[in-house]
């Protein structure tokens, strides 16, 4: 992949994968738009990149993110032709104990932004058909996940997007991916606010997530979806020997 001359467009940009997505894809030469909520540390990251970089604040648990999102570029001139959608949460505990608005928000975040996003900008990145749309999905996605029921499920919801989005974006150029990672060394933990599920498996860290994600598609044919790591690989494929009920029940153990 030939990342000059692009301009890629990052959510969930100030931690974690979005930013490690920011600083590859910088030293490869995209320009980016960064967008998440929190402006200080957009700016920070934006001061360390030398490509031209646009910070866009905003809360992707409003409705019509992508619209919105959208028309901000466009009034700044800027044309998209990469989109790595990033941002996410998860919420942890027995499903009927979360609080409600924060359930919606997740699904906000992780569902209905991550679609209205990759429903604003596709024409445009099928139409440019250089560059890429990467929506991060999660080894949850693969199973369900006890104690984070909800967080699992939007999650199958992003891969299930992704590779439909990739059959329907064959032959245009564009190169689609859900890039599923397993335990991160991220915030993540920080706002689940349950550190749990970190007894079991093996951290990566958000380099290489990044570096794996960026490998798959520079592949002359990418496939709709992968797992990073190893270990991930094994135990999601290692699923396929069990039955749903065992699996469910593995998970409660895992996640509680």
């Amino acid at each position: 992949m030939d990342y000059r001359n692009q301009t890629t467009l990052i959510t969930g940009a100030s931690a974690g994968i979005g930013r490690e997505f920011a600083r590859a894809l910088a030293r490869r030469g995209s320009g980016l738009v960064l967008v998440a909520r929190r402006r200080d540390r957009l700016d920070e990251l934006a001061a360390e990149l030398d490509v031209p970089t646009t910070v866009i604040p905003l809360d992707l648990s409003e409705p019509a993110a992508g619209e919105r999102l959208a028309a901000e570029i466009a009034g700044r001139g800027l044309s998209v032709t990469s989109v790595i959608n990033n941002a996410g949460f998860g919420s942890h505990g027995n499903f009927h104990e979360l609080d409600p608005g924060r359930l919606r928000d997740e699904i906000a975040v992780n569902v209905a932004a991550v679609a209205d996003i990759t429903r604003a900008f596709l024409p445009a990145l099928r139409a440019a058909g250089t560059g890429v749309l990467v929506n991060i999905a999660s080894l949850g996605s693969y199973q369900a996940g006890p104690h984070m029921a909800q967080y699992a499920a939007t999650k199958a919801f992003v891969l299930s997007l992704t590779e439909a989005v990739w059959q329907e974006s064959i032959g245009t150029g564009l190169r689609v991916l859900s890039l599923a990672p397993g335990l991160t060394r991220t915030e993540f933990f920080d706002v689940v606010g349950n550190d749990s599920m970190t007894r079991f498996g093996r951290f990566q860290t958000p380099e290489q997530v990044v570096a794996y994600g960026l490998s798959v598609l520079d592949r002359r044919n990418p496939p709709p979806s992968v797992i990073s790591g190893l270990p991930n690989r094994i135990m999601a494929n290692a699923g396929r020997l069990l039955t749903r009920r065992r699996i469910v029940l593995i998970g409660g153990v895992a996640g509680g």
